[in-house]
């Protein structure tokens, strides 16, 4: 008997795509919750700058956060920016956050400032804008390049005001990083050929 795969419609997409999101940020709040209670055990979890051992912890790093305020400036862009990248596909979507926190992850190890400790979803945040943003333009889709202009918008001037250098106690380096890593992501997963409909 011959078999074909199943293709998703748009709305199996969107309920699988919003089921990660909140479920992922769920996550972070409860890793937060784990964090306090255990006297803040997990904020090791984050970069310490050119430390061999802190190598382990490129990944770790984007799911810990430094307190309930942290994780919360965090949870909406990265609810609505990783919904909008997972309607493009789950495993897609995996594979582009995978690259973008490693590839930020291994920059911030790289240029931090020393006696740092580096942590959080806001790396992720910054590529997921990159690549939402120049996605569309990438492989001429106009819907996506409607997204990219949406989310611009919407989010623009937080971003432009996240790589500034002049905030303390933010990792500009791991913002710059991750939108850099986002664009890239952009070009690496192009689509060589047009969705279905």
């Amino acid at each position: 008997m011959a078999g074909r795969e199943l293709e998703w419609s748009r709305g199996d997409r969107a309920k699988a795509a919003a089921k990660l999101m909140v479920g992922w940020v769920a996550l972070l709040w409860l890793l937060e919750v784990v964090d306090v209670a255990s006297g803040h055990a997990l904020d090791g979890l984050g970069i310490t700058p050119r430390t061999p051992s802190e190598l382990v912890d490129v990944v770790p790093a984007a799911f810990i956060h430094f307190g309930f305020a942290h994780v919360a400036a965090n949870s909406v862009p990265l609810l609505v920016m990783g919904f909008l990248a997972a309607l493009g596909g789950l495993r897609r979507f995996a594979a582009v956050c995978a690259l973008i926190i490693v590839a930020d992850g291994l920059g911030v190890w790289l240029i931090a400032p020393a006696h740092t400790n580096t942590a959080g979803a806001s790396g992720l945040i910054f590529g997921l804008f990159g690549y939402l943003l120049v996605t569309g333009f990438v492989e001429r889709r106009p819907l996506g390049v409607l997204v990219g202009l949406l989310v611009g918008a919407v989010w623009g001037t937080s971003i432009l005001v996240g790589l500034a250098p002049t905030q303390s106690g933010v990792s500009w380096q791991g913002h710059l990083l991750g939108l850099v890593a986002g664009v890239a992501t952009a070009f690496v997963f192009k689509r060589r050929t047009p969705e279905p409909t």
